[in-house]
């Protein structure tokens, strides 16, 4: 698929994303310079808007990054345990610093996410067998130890509703002023474009990578960084999206191939148009009331991920 028909897809989606709450609002109204209506979309829908545009551009290109350098195209934030790991850096910032604000959560969080992307990436160095199905395994093994920890220490100091907040992505709390911090991503995804050629030879291998004259660990550093922010940040701000860094990058390599380059404006593209589709999805089925995000995402990302799975195993064999 051509990116002028995502942008279009995703222009679409966009004005009936704007259009498509509890309030009704028309294009009537819009002309009409309805006061009550346009503030509701100033305040409301335009930040819920340009949260999932975000969300969806720099999770979709964080797991691009993740696959690349550790050369596995089912390894992502969520099955490297970017993800648990920013979950137990807020909950620690939850324990230590009850009043913090969300950016100093963020940074805690960032620390949190940042160690535990490269212990896996230390365990992946160390592992000798990298089938493709199997290194993501130990990454949801990690996850899911670092994720009882921070379940225990919850229920310890009474914190399981709090953290529970952050366990399901869900924009329907999205409003002017508390979404702001997904602006961090922004020029993380300006270096991950800019840094895209570099990814795709560290991708290669580190030998390669060497002979090429290329600083093989400063670009995965570059990479995990980016990675663990763009996490921490979108956890902060509207909890964990399942799948779509696995899914995205995914399917955008099967029509453009793994050049990471050639392929990383499609993949933000997809994952804001895949995003916003599943967030229109959700509002639409219960209407009045809506489905969090992170339902919706989990159960379409994970039929698409069994097919992906199945497809690379025909393909392997």
């Amino acid at each position: 698929m051509k990116k002028r028909y995502l942008f279009l897809i995703l222009l679409f989606l966009s004005m009936v994303s704007i259009f498509i709450g509890v309030k009704d609002i028309s294009l009537l109204d819009v002309l009409s310079l309805n006061e009550e209506k346009i503030q509701i979309i100033y305040i409301s829908r335009l930040p819920r808007l340009i949260s999932i545009i975000v969300a969806g551009i720099s999770m979709s290109i964080s797991g691009l990054i993740m696959q690349q350098i550790s050369r596995n195209k089912f390894v992502s934030p969520t099955t490297a345990a970017t993800i648990d790991c920013a979950k137990l850096g807020i909950l620690v910032s939850l324990l230590i610093f009850p009043s913090a604000r969300s950016i100093e959560k963020m940074i805690i969080s960032f620390i949190f996410s940042l160690s535990g992307t490269f212990l896996f990436m230390t365990i992946l160095r160390k592992v000798k067998y990298k089938n493709v199905i199997f290194i993501p395994l130990i990454g949801i093994m990690l996850g899911n130890i670092i994720d009882s920890i921070a379940t225990f220490f919850a229920y310890r100091y009474n914190l399981v509703q709090n953290v529970s907040a952050w366990l399901q992505g869900n924009f329907s709390m999205v409003i002017k002023g508390r979404y702001e911090l997904l602006y961090f991503s922004i020029p993380l995804v300006v270096v991950a474009f800019l840094y895209a050629s570099k990814f795709t030879v560290a991708g290669m291998g580190e030998d390669f990578a060497s002979n090429l004259g290329l600083n093989y660990h400063k670009i995965v550093n570059i990479g995990i960084v980016i990675v663990s922010l763009v996490s921490s940040v979108v956890v902060i701000t509207v909890g964990k999206i399942p799948f779509l860094g696995i899914i995205i990058p995914n399917i955008v390599s099967l029509y453009e191939g793994d050049n990471m380059k050639k392929s990383i404006g499609h993949t933000a593209l997809l994952g804001a148009v895949f995003l916003l589709c599943c967030d229109i999805l959700g509002r639409l089925l219960i209407y009045p009331y809506e489905i969090p995000i992170g339902l919706t995402v989990g159960i379409l990302g994970s039929i698409i991920f069994l097919y992906l799975l199945f497809r690379r195993g025909v393909y392997e064999h």
